[in-house]
């Protein structure tokens, strides 16, 4: 009896950052704009938004994000992922939403995760 032809039913644990880790497609979702919640300390987290156009001045973007949702935030220069911005809370629909409003990216390349 072979243990691989098994079918246990039991599936792989959800990895919402497993897309991002993985190069060899980087390519084809480098146009997707990803909006990631990540968990702090307690109650607190973060909103992270990466793969927004490198032609706009994400510094900009952040101050509008900053007043729109009265929130803090700010840009963080990572070796992997590039420029990526930071917001405190959970912005991930007002974001979406501003995103699309102001024409910054379209709705069907925004990818929001962790709902």
């Amino acid at each position: 009896m072979n243990l691989d032809s098994i079918d246990t039913g039991i599936n792989a644990p959800f990895d919402p950052f497993a897309d991002a880790s993985r190069g060899e497609d980087a390519a084809v979702t480098k146009n997707i704009v990803h909006i990631r919640l990540q968990q702090r300390n307690g109650r607190k987290c973060l909103t992270t938004i990466q793969g927004l156009d490198t032609k706009l001045d994400l510094n900009k973007i952040t101050k509008a994000f900053k007043k729109e949702f009265c929130c803090n935030g700010c840009v963080v220069d990572d070796a992997e992922l590039g420029r990526v911005i930071q917001l405190q809370g959970d912005q991930r629909d007002k974001v979406k939403k501003f995103l699309v409003q102001e024409k910054l990216a379209e709705k069907d390349l925004i990818k929001v995760h962790g709902i």
